[in-house]
């Protein structure tokens, strides 16, 4: 990734920076991507003529420029990038691919400021806090940065530190965001079948909760708390007495990062046990307690020299219900089944596809997604291919992956490629397998495979089924009485004789102007109009090559029937 800024990046941190100032640059923005969106359609644009290749280029540089053009408006653009990096039921793929990689490093701050802020925050002078304090910086982000420090009782800690004047920043922003919305929302293109109100008030919650440093001290010890039981995973400690919402005091742990695979093996860590236990790490998360790490990447892990995994970063956290993990598991039946109808309404049940008159599309492309890409053995799937498959499947379809959802499978995604990294023989999906079918077991009893529980199982179903069809006659004579059901009847004998119809009357018409054009170059000829004579002609025969052509296409018509 670029890490290089242009000129006008970072400008949104000047104290002086004004609110019209900020509205021109994001709606410059906003204007220039409509402007590439509309040309991309357009094929004057492409120089030698448009081809799926030279589309694929330019959706790559414009999403380039997109992730560029984010970094440089600061904050709120590079945390709104993220979470659309989820979204892709509304982007192309190469938009989330490279949305995934923003990455909200930003020049660090002033000490000055560092020393104010914890001043403002935690009521004293940062010599009375802490026994050293490094004014360096470990690292700096968008929304804050990291100092070491030493608390007077000789506890060696880190204390992250938010960016000055973010909350006013927020909120211009998010004022000017929310217009964008509004737009988009009654645009008659973008706005069909998008609640981009709905995506603008997700952002802003998710925006405020990662900026409340307490809510973050709090996910941190839930998560501590989760991992108690295990000693090869560790959890910094928040000390609340030097916590507030600007300011987060946590225990100094330090680690090798897990991508710096050199100098793992370096200290003497095994590479592939480290693997198994990233990946069970979190599907532990999901399955024991529902409360995940929703931004696992490399640089939020790191080991310990003892070989224990480190977590960091706990602004953003997601939360799996347990409803949410029962339709997880009809999701995941009806995908070994390969049933499509069971699949498309667990995803309804989910919220996951948005219901629309008629499924039968979507049907289909769940169903033909079941057909060709689930033929491999479980263990031998890939995560990021899945995933891959489902966002292709999803983009432009009324399908509409809720949040959790995709940060799931995009950290599966990210552990399986840090996986393969350390282990390239590595394969998510079998380290999976067990926790996939204890979660089996414990829905479907003891002995899932046992004939009589099969037996049982069928028989729930089809008395749940019976039961629920009177509710569903009632539903669909409802919908008939409020004229919401369509009944569309096809027959492909008579669209054939009403298209064959069409065209002998369009063959007709052509006949007509071939000889009214003939006939008025003979008159024009005759009276020595030369000229215009030849130019009827030639109008004339232009004609007569679009009647020969649809005469041809007529014939294979009946030779296709």
């Amino acid at each position: 990734m670029e890490t290089s800024y242009s000129n006008k990046a970072y400008r949104w941190n000047r104290e002086n920076y004004s609110s019209k100032r900020r509205f021109v640059d994001i709606w410059s923005f906003v204007l220039t991507l409509m402007f590439k969106l509309w040309r991309y359609n357009k094929s004057w644009s492409y120089p030698g003529g448009v081809t799926e290749a030279k589309q694929a280029a330019r959706r790559k540089a414009q999403a380039v420029w997109i992730r560029n053009t984010l970094l440089d408006l600061g904050p709120t653009f590079i945390k709104v990038g993220q979470l659309f990096s989820t979204r892709a039921d509304i982007f192309p793929g190469e938009y989330v691919e490279e949305l995934a990689k923003l990455q909200d490093k930003v020049p660090a701050f002033g000490y000055e400021q560092v020393e104010k802020t914890i001043e403002q925050e935690l009521g004293k002078k940062i010599p009375e806090l802490f026994h050293s304090f490094e004014p360096i910086p470990l690292a700096a982000a968008s929304l804050g940065q990291v100092h070491k420090a030493v608390l007077h009782s000789g506890e060696s800690v880190v204390v992250k530190v938010q960016r000055p004047g973010l909350k006013k920043l927020f909120e211009i922003d998010l004022q000017i965001l929310k217009g964008i919305a509004r737009y988009f929302q009654s645009h008659p293109k973008w706005g069909r079948g998008r609640d981009w109100i709905g995506i603008y008030e997700e952002c802003c919650r998710i925006l405020w909760e990662e900026i409340d440093y307490l809510n973050e001290g709090r996910n941190a010890d839930t998560f501590r708390r989760n991992f108690r039981g295990y000693d090869w995973v560790k959890v910094p400690k928040v000390y609340w007495r030097y916590a507030s919402p600007r300011v987060l005091t946590l225990e100094y742990l330090p680690g090798i990062k897990i991508s710096q695979y050199e100098a793992l093996e370096a200290a003497g860590l095994d590479r592939k046990v480290l693997a198994r236990q990233g990946a069970q790490a979190y599907l532990m998360q999901l399955l024991n307690s529902g409360f995940f790490h929703a931004d696992p990447h490399p640089g939020n892990i790191a080991v310990s020299a003892d070989g224990a995994l480190i977590f960091y970063d706990f602004g953003m956290m997601g939360q799996i219900k347990s409803n949410i993990r029962e339709g997880l598991m009809q999701t995941l039946f009806g995908i070994a089944q390969k049933d499509g109808d069971r699949v498309v309404q667990s995803l309804i049940d989910l919220g996951a596809i948005a219901p629309v008159d008629d499924m039968g599309p979507v049907r289909r492309s769940v169903q033909y997604m079941l057909d060709n890409f689930m033929d491999k053995p479980f263990e031998n799937q890939s995560v990021a291919a899945i995933s891959d498959d489902l966002y292709e499947i999803a983009y432009n379809q009324p399908f509409r992956f809720p949040a959790t959802f995709t940060f799931v499978m995009r950290a599966f995604s990210t552990l399986e490629g840090v996986g393969k990294g350390l282990d390239p023989e590595f394969n998510f999906m079998e380290v999976a397998q067990p926790y996939a079918m204890q979660l089996m077991t414990n829905m479907n009893g003891s002995d899932s495979n046992s004939f009589l529980n099969e037996l049982s199982r069928q028989a729930v179903q089809v008395s749940t089924t019976a039961f629920g069809l009177p509710r569903r006659l009632e539903d669909t004579l409802e919908k008939l009485e409020r004229g919401d059901m369509r009944l569309r009847v096809r027959s492909i004998e008579s669209e054939r004789l009403l298209r064959r119809q069409g065209n002998i009357q369009l063959g007709i018409s052509y006949a007509l102007i071939i000889s009214g054009f003939t006939l008025s170059a003979t008159i024009l000829l005759v009276n020595h109009y030369v000229w215009l004579a030849l130019l009827a002609g030639l109008i004339a025969a232009a004609v007569s090559v679009t009647l020969i052509r649809l005469l041809l296409r007529l014939d294979r018509y009946d030779r296709m029937y």
